[in-house]
């Protein structure tokens, strides 16, 4: 069966690339150029639009799971499973709902913005070397119009109730997002907020298991 994954902020496929996924037939989501006036919900429905099967698996990671949790609110069918992500704007901690008042995030060069490598190392909890190669390739790669764009539908993003297809999977080292501030379905110990690369094994199977019992 097919799966659908959409990354995280500025990331891409690369972001699953050591999930085991054989269990799948995985599809990866490119991101689409957003209009200026996008919200995370419409936005949400043009990736809704690149997948043809009616009652799809879609798997988020970060940004990605917000997307998820979108597509899942409009559309029944749908089956989101979110990973180091929030399943509504409640789940955000204080000092990161402050960037809305002050978006730093929009003078902040591009430039700049790519090299903050401590910075994301930090936060993203990445510490084996050859993942803090991906990471970095991937933030080398990153389309800086489309993050800023997508740092300022998070900030405004508006949704204080959680659809029912969702199962919200989250570690306990995510330091962008406080695991003490959301109520995940399944908790991952020590798994940090790109906890795809770091606990890739315990997600591959959880994956596996959520998908082939199709009770998400």
């Amino acid at each position: 069966m097919k799966m659908y994954f959409i990354s995280g902020l500025g990331a891409d496929r690369r972001v699953f690339s050591l999930l085991d996924l054989s269990f799948c037939e995985p599809v990866f989501l490119d991101w689409v150029t957003p209009d200026p006036s996008d919200t995370l919900a419409t936005y949400a429905a043009k990736m809704r639009a690149l997948i043809p099967e009616e009652a799809p698996v879609i798997v988020g990671l970060s940004l990605g799971g917000m997307l998820a949790t979108e597509i899942a609110k409009a559309d029944p069918r749908v089956k989101s499973i979110l990973i180091s992500s929030n399943k509504t704007s409640n789940e955000f901690p204080s000092y990161l709902k402050m960037f809305r008042y002050f978006p730093l995030y929009k003078w902040i060069p591009g430039v700049v913005m790519k090299n903050m490598q401590s910075l994301y190392t930090y936060s993203f909890g990445v510490k084996d070397p050859e993942q803090k190669k991906i990471l970095y390739a991937i933030i080398k790669d990153a389309d800086i119009p489309f993050v800023r764009w997508a740092l300022g539908a998070i900030m405004n993003w508006e949704s204080s109730v959680a659809p029912s297809n969702i199962v919200q999977i989250h570690g306990t080292g995510d330091r962008l997002f406080r695991a003490k501030y959301i109520k995940a379905d399944y908790i991952i110990d020590g798994g940090s907020h790109t906890m795809t690369m770091d606990k890739h094994a315990e997600i591959s199977v959880l994956l596996k298991q959520l998908t082939t019992d199709r009770k998400v």
